[in-house]
């Protein structure tokens, strides 16, 4: 018979850790919108390079095998990439604006 061993997970220094709530962390909801926009844009910075190289590898594999279809949908892809991050991009300036006419502190 195996015995289970189970780690403690210890999350020293990340934003959870050291046994403090989320609101002792987060005094305002602004610093928590300013962590989730800052980590959203680099996420869909990310999502953004990885659907443009699959767009381009759909594209040139179409290519070879002279399929207009798959040609058609890496190119759509692509598109859809660009238009994706242009709006999550610009949700940035959106939130600046925000800031501006409301006084706060956001990002």
């Amino acid at each position: 018979m195996t015995n289970l061993v189970l780690a403690a997970v210890n999350l020293g220094d990340t934003p959870l850790g050291g046994g403090k709530s989320i609101s002792q962390t987060y005094p305002d909801p602004a610093s928590l919108i300013t962590l989730i926009v800052k980590n959203g844009l680099t996420i869909a910075g990310i999502i953004l390079i990885v659907l443009i190289i699959a767009g381009g590898f759909m594209m040139i594999a179409s290519a070879g095998s002279g399929d207009q279809k798959k040609a058609a949908t890496g190119k759509t892809l692509i598109t859809d990439a660009l238009i994706g991050f242009l709006v999550i991009f610009l949700s940035y300036f959106i939130i600046q604006i925000v800031e501006v006419i409301t006084g706060l502190s956001i990002l």
